[in-house]
């Protein structure tokens, strides 16, 4: 089992930045890919980047492509996605999310945090 904790949505200007946390628990990480997905509302959860935990190789949606990073700090067992010139259409509930697999499908990811939302005004 894998728990997973978000922390540092909020209220941010357009053009502004905002950094996210996912503390992760649990089984070991070693094997799993993290995950960065969004919801908006009234809108179907997307993609948003990936790392995997050993390799650190990492995949971006292209409308965030540029102006977001993900890292993770192994000693930690924290993800983090860093979000500069953020817009108002990056307003959504973020989810961080752990799965065995290198996808950006969300079905392959088997464990969800909460979810940290993320306003974006013009």
């Amino acid at each position: 089992q894998v728990h997973l904790v978000e922390s540092g949505g909020g209220l941010v200007q357009a053009g502004g930045s905002l950094r996210l946390s996912c503390a992760a628990s649990g089984r070991t990480l070693s094997r799993y890919t993290m995950g960065w997905f969004r919801q908006a509302p009234g809108k179907e959860r997307e993609f948003t980047a990936f790392i995997t935990w050993n390799s650190g190789i990492t995949d971006y949606a292209y409308s965030v492509k540029g102006r977001f990073t993900i890292s993770r700090d192994n000693a930690k067992n924290t993800v983090y996605l860093q979000m500069n010139d953020l817009k108002p259409e990056d307003t959504a509930v973020y989810y961080c999310a752990a799965g065995p697999s290198v996808s950006r499908n969300s079905r392959f990811y088997d464990y969800w945090g909460q979810g940290t939302q993320v306003t974006v005004s013009s």
